[in-house]
């Protein structure tokens, strides 16, 4: 597994979170039996960048927490052609977290930043690997995908 990261704001130290992020791609992809050596892009970004690549790629002028930009539309991982061809990795997309969101938001909602930048990450993977959150069936299932992610972490509410 491979995670690229770009930081693209200045008032969070992100050593610490590269290395949170990291476990909670590799759970994701754990929880979801994938086996297949993968590839996610990360950039983590203030408000201001957040809004303008959601402006941009969504025609939505709002700050948002986490965009997700798949690869993939489907969730059956076998006999896919959308490698890495240096890597031989399934690039599966990237995903855009607000750093700033994610601090307003964990006081919020009364948890650890930790926490929330753990959610959000799951939230987008699960985005990657082809799940959605249009009907409430569907959010639920996501719902309770992302807390058996932060279970296994140990991220609990």
């Amino acid at each position: 597994m491979t995670v690229f990261f770009e930081n693209k704001q200045r008032r969070y130290d992100v050593d610490e979170i590269q290395k949170l992020i990291e476990s909670v791609v590799d759970t994701s992809l754990k929880v979801e039996n994938i086996d297949a050596k993968c590839q996610v892009s990360i950039m983590l970004v203030d408000d201001i960048e957040i809004r303008e690549i959601n402006r941009k790629y969504r025609g939505i002028d709002r700050a948002t927490d986490v965009l997700s930009f798949p690869m993939l539309e489907k969730k059956d991982y076998k006999n896919i052609d959308n490698m890495d061809l240096d890597t031989g990795e399934l690039v599966l997309g990237d995903i855009v977290i607000s750093l700033n969101r994610a601090d307003e938001q964990s006081k919020e909602y009364g948890h650890s930043f930790d926490r929330e930048v753990a959610y959000l990450t799951s939230h987008g993977m699960l985005h990657l690997l082809g799940y959605d959150h249009e009907d409430e069936d569907e959010r639920k299932v996501m719902r309770d995908k992302e807390e058996k992610i932060l279970g296994f972490l140990n991220l609990n509410r």
